[in-house]
């Protein structure tokens, strides 16, 4: 069945920072949908036809939904834990409410919720650490799997430094892993990621098994943490004494390609960026994450000159917020930090298609390019009294854009379709 769904529409067919000619906005435009598909994005006028089912969104804003590229789902009840930096946190909040995914029924409902607020904040495709239990992952991938919903994400593999409710051993994290690639990777919009949490909490055997699966599964994400913060380079390099620097750790194992992730990727030395680039290894940058736990400001002027792809991602529960809206705001202040800029345009992009493009997904997510899942977000760039005044005084697409930027959150999203279906549970 088809469907049309109407508004003012913008998408991106390019990166700001490359071109101008970059993206497609439509004043009075529609987009159709067929079995969880865009079909074709044009003037409404052009697509409207007797008999043929709509919603009307004017006058909100119709854009790719949002993806975010790094998050702990087991840390839904960890967000807002008061003042700690990595290390501390870790030990303190992260790992105790991770223990409790081994409990039954305790994951299917945190996945549920999870779920939940990502399609409220417009969030339609996430990267998600799981935590050490494979049951994590399974509630995760079986509910995103009942609502079409595209999820990138793995148990992480831990075999030290951390309570032991929460570590497996290396062999045991090979087979977890093993098992739920083989049942969740590619079933439907579901994709794995092998997930070794950092250097620190993976011994050289754990590191071993992690880079035989992903010779094993050549076509699975990998996900784990870089560089966050100095006493962690310290204590990991501390660990691994023989490392040239923290990347080479994961370079020894192989990890190194365009499907890695790697969170933070702060303070890094010239000879990680460069083989980052050569290897096409991706950045997260994590913004609200690096705020609160004072890890220290992200250069991502540098690493895009240098060659490196960059995503960009909410990091909760280290991270403040599940909204990218938000995630943007701290971002553009940290790049000011920087004494670099964030645009309007380039700052949608990049939680759209840049995303997408970082996770080698470009042809199915993040845009509104006819064939791509229709997985769309629908902003009200006046859904409080102060934007309201503030969207009074502004005349331009990228004026709209940076209000929803700096004061939109939640609250701004009117609707998130997820393969069409519309998603959003909260007013």
């Amino acid at each position: 069945m088809q469907q049309l769904i109407r508004g003012r529409v913008l998408g991106f067919h390019a990166d700001p920072q490359d071109t101008t000619d970059n993206h497609r906005y439509i004043e009075d435009g529609a987009i159709l949908i067929e079995d969880g598909r865009i079909l074709a994005v044009d003037e409404y006028a052009n697509l409207a036809r007797e008999g043929l089912a709509e919603i009307d969104h004017r006058p909100h804003l119709i854009m790719p939904g949002f993806i975010d590229t790094h998050i702990h789902f087991p840390q839904v009840q960890v967000i807002a834990s008061w003042g700690a930096q990595l290390l501390d946190w870790l030990n303190t909040y992260t790992f105790p409410e991770e223990s409790r995914f081994r409990q039954q029924g305790h994951a299917p409902a945190m996945a549920d919720a999870f779920l939940n607020l990502l399609t409220d904040h417009g969030t339609t495709t996430a990267v998600a650490f799981c935590s050490v239990h494979p049951e994590s992952a399974e509630a995760l991938f079986s509910a995103a799997h009942a609502r079409n919903m595209a999820m990138v994400a793995g148990k992480v593999m831990m075999d030290r430094n951390a309570p032991p409710e929460v570590l497996d051993t290396p062999q045991q994290g090979y087979d977890d892993s093993k098992a739920l690639i083989h049942r969740w990777h590619g079933k439907g919009r579901q994709r794995y990621a092998i997930t070794p949490r950092f250097a620190i909490t993976s011994t050289p055997e754990q590191m071993e098994m992690a880079g035989t699966l992903v010779r094993e599964h050549p076509d699975c994400h990998i996900q784990t943490h870089l560089s966050e913060n100095k006493d962690e380079i310290e204590f990991t390099l501390s660990l691994y004494p023989q490392a040239r620097d923290y990347l080479d750790i994961y370079e020894t194992y192989g990890l190194l390609s365009d499907k890695l992730l790697l969170g933070h990727s702060i303070h890094l030395r010239p000879r990680e960026i460069e083989r980052m680039a050569e290897t096409g290894s991706r950045a997260v940058f994590c913004p609200t994450s690096n705020l609160f736990l004072g890890s220290g400001l992200f250069d991502e002027a540098g690493l895009r000159a240098a060659g490196v792809v960059s995503g960009v991602a909410t990091d909760v529960g280290g991270g403040t917020s599940y909204s990218m809206l938000q995630t943007l705001n701290e971002g553009y202040k940290i790049l000011q930090l920087r004494g670099q800029k964030l645009t309007p345009l380039s700052a949608f992009h990049w939680i759209t298609r840049g995303n997408a493009v970082a996770l080698g997904m470009a042809d199915q997510i993040g845009t509104l390019d006819a064939g791509s899942m229709a997985d769309l977000v629908v902003l009200d760039s006046r859904a409080t009294p102060a934007m309201t005044l503030r969207m009074d005084r502004a005349e331009t697409l990228e004026q709209e854009l940076f209000i929803l930027q700096i004061m939109g959150d939640d609250r701004s999203i009117a609707q998130t379709y997820v393969a069409g279906q519309p998603m959003k549970t909260a007013g």
